[in-house]
């Protein structure tokens, strides 16, 4: 092919496009299917071999007009189904995905003049353009969002649900986008499908609900609020909640409806210290601000400065009742010292008690015998204060072995350790000295009387094992209890 023929070619087929985009511009099916008849024709007729491949990219790209749009686009654009149907058929995967100048390619145009059906004929085409971007990183769904294309949305959220999820550059997403053009139904239909959308921010803090105020949208904050009420008490970046926006916005329908919630803090900072009502004062007089500024007020609306003394007045309530708990805490722990002398005479006395007991014990009431054996061991008496000092003794050492015990919690870790260690080799001092008695009270008592040694026996073991089982028991359980807590 010489230079004269393909000049003439690369002419003739850029006639061709002018007339193809003009053709699927008007929905005009029957001039598409005869210029795309031409254009095969003539790369048939121009072309052989090697060279075949190289000419149908040629007038792939030739079929892109001045800003940047394919036929593809025109078509899915002015929303004829029929032209796109046939234009499918010559596209590949540059085309269905080529960007005008404004960013935008094919599935996208058709999100954003609301054709469903073209963008149902696209998705079934290849699923994937679902995640093709336009201007600012923006998904179909954010273009269709933006519109209010309910259908759009249901069309592409039932193709790929993540899409509901997926922001612009800026932060913002689709509910963002819907919000801040006051479009109900499009707010409602995301909103059903995660309310939890609504607490989504943006790159400056900002919810739905801010764009919601800023789009002067009552029944969208509505909505919002329906879904979330604490929405309202999200701040951005700069501190200011809707209703901050709502305010300096002069939004006063939506001041109001702002304020229904329990939630609402009417008096809530924004970084720079101004509450709504200091912002309400700041502008210029108008009736929408005498309405909003009287709707604060009658919210319990204070200016930063009355908010400050009142916030003093609450911060000096804290200190007294800091204060307060100090003054008790000192009471309790003077009561608790109180109460550990107290409980050490008591060891003190149960020390003695015990030291008498086991005395007495072996300083046998009326001497003893040449064979080693108590003159009035025969004398009932002498039973009776055998049996009673026996318990004393056992029972002193009882009452040892539970303030030792006792004595462990509340300590120090290093003490505790230390208390802990005492407090067992007490456990086997006291069980070491019942043994000892109820083994020389067999000498004292003398052969003739084992019935009596056997019984002060069991019956001290009995004190013992009582003794330390309950205070064994309930140890672990105190542990098991502290180590679930902890």
């Amino acid at each position: 092919m010489d230079e004269g023929t393909l000049n003439d070619t690369e002419l003739h087929l850029a006639a061709q496009r002018d007339n193809l985009h003009l053709a699927a511009q008007q929905g005009d099916l029957t001039s598409v299917k005869h210029i795309l008849d031409e254009i095969k024709l003539q790369i048939v007729g121009t072309s052989s071999g090697a060279d075949f491949d190289a000419e149908v990219a040629k007038i792939r790209a030739c079929m892109v007009n001045e800003v940047g749009e394919t036929a593809l686009y025109k078509a899915a654009e002015k929303g004829h189904l029929e032209v796109v149907k046939e234009l499918l058929k010559y596209s590949d995967k540059e085309t269905l995905t080529r960007r005008n100048a404004f960013e935008f390619d094919p599935l996208h145009i058709a999100a954003s003049e609301g054709h469903d059906a073209i963008v149902k004929l696209l998705l079934d085409h290849d699923e994937s353009l679902c995640q093709t971007r336009s201007k600012g990183n923006a998904t179909p769904l954010v273009t269709a969002a933006s519109k209010g294309h309910v259908a759009v949305i249901k069309e592409l959220l039932s193709k790929d649900p993540s899409l509901l999820y997926i922001p612009k550059s800026n932060g913002k997403n689709a509910l963002h986008m819907a919000a801040r053009s006051g479009h109900v139904k499009t707010v409602k239909s995301l909103l059903e499908k995660d309310p939890q959308l609504a607490r989504m921010t943006d790159k400056t803090g900002q919810t739905a609900l801010h764009m919601a105020v800023k789009g002067a949208s009552c029944e969208v904050v509505k909505l919002l609020l329906e879904a979330d009420a604490a929405i309202a008490m999200l701040p951005d970046k700069s501190g200011l909640t809707a209703l901050h926006v709502a305010t300096r916005k002069k939004r006063a329908e939506i001041v109001n409806e702002l304020l229904r919630p329990p939630v609402t803090d009417v008096n809530a900072l924004t970084k720079d210290h101004k509450t709504a009502l200091d912002i309400a004062e700041g502008l210029s007089s108008s009736k929408k601000l005498r309405d909003i500024r009287a709707c604060l007020i009658r919210h319990g609306a204070v200016r930063a400065n009355e908010l400050k003394q009142s916030r003093d007045e609450f911060k000096n309530t804290i200190t007294q009742i800091k204060n307060d708990i100090h003054t008790i805490a000192k009471e309790v722990r003077k009561l608790h010292r109180e109460g550990i002398n107290n409980t050490s005479n008591l060891v003190t006395v149960a020390v003695l008690l015990a030291v008498i007991a086991f005395a007495a014990m072996f300083t046998v009431p009326g001497g003893d015998s040449n064979v080693e054996m108590a003159i009035a061991v025969h004398q009932t008496c002498y039973k009776i204060f055998y049996v009673f000092n026996t318990i004393s003794l056992h029972t002193s050492l009882a009452v040892v072995v539970i303030h030792i015990s006792l004595e462990v919690r509340g300590e120090k870790k290093a003490e505790k350790r230390v208390v802990e260690a005492v407090n067992r080799l007490m456990w086997f001092a006291c069980v070491c000295t019942s043994v000892a008695l109820m083994a020389s009270s067999y000498i004292v008592i003398g052969r003739k009387h084992e019935g009596l040694a056997v019984s002060v026996t069991v019956f001290g073991g009995v004190i013992m094992v009582v003794v330390l089982g309950m205070m064994a028991y309930y140890v672990v359980k105190w542990k098991r209890t502290w180590s679930i807590g902890g």
